[in-house]
């Protein structure tokens, strides 16, 4: 039997899961919780074999979480769920250490064929996922540099409506520099826009902090 813990912040979508995981006869639901917190917390304590993670939160989003679940090393497999489809989430869930990744838009069979794979030790992304740019192909190269500190820094404010005037002011550099960050840290992450700055920033959970 596959243990599952689902981690969804809304109640109604959280009963849905539950009601679709209880009825397949491999798998059952151990617990169920409403944060990233909690769901470190709840996994460490019961130790399940699946978790489905919604990644967008409160308290902390759902890839920090990954990441935390992952440095826990409880053996817990993580499938994230969320209906966000670019290439950059699905590249930073996968580095984060998760096992499978699937649209809320999707059919629920996807779900349910991605924690059976997981739990096997496989990995699953839903196939409704766009195909990767072969120019920027983040899936295929986890190799690629990882954006550094002070450039993750100049993105966070950024996301927060910072200016890059303020921004320089408050790291004591120069516009310039705050603009080479930024420029660094968006090719890095495979973002192209404002807009994608600011839905990485609500993935990474960056805007509920403080």
């Amino acid at each position: 039997m596959i243990r599952v813990l689902l981690a969804e912040d809304h109640e109604t979508v959280r009963e849905g899961l539950r009601l679709l995981v209880n009825a397949q006869p491999d798998m059952t639901v151990i617990a169920e919780v409403g944060d990233g917190r909690a769901a470190i917390d709840t996994a460490a304590t019961l130790k399940p074999d699946v978790v489905v993670l919604d990644l967008s939160m409160p308290m902390m989003g759902g890839l920090s979480a990954a990441r935390a679940l992952k440095r826990a090393d409880t053996g817990t497999a993580i499938v994230a769920l969320t209906r966000h489809q670019d290439d950059a989430y699905v590249r930073e869930l996968l580095q984060a250490g998760a096992s499978g990744y699937v649209l809320k838009q999707s059919a629920s069979e996807e779900l349910v064929r991605a924690i059976r794979v997981a739990a096997g030790g496989g990995r699953y992304l839903d196939p409704a996922l766009p195909p990767a740019d072969a120019s920027h192909d983040p899936r295929s190269r986890p190799t690629t540099p990882r954006a550094t500190e002070r450039e993750v820094e100049v993105l966070r404010l950024i996301a927060a409506g910072h200016s890059n005037k303020d921004i320089a002011t408050a790291l004591d550099i120069s516009v310039k520099t705050v603009e080479v960050h930024k420029a660094n840290a968006m090719r890095k992450l495979g973002l192209r826009g404002r807009t994608d700055v600011v839905r990485y920033a609500v993935i990474n959970g960056w805007l509920n902090e403080g």
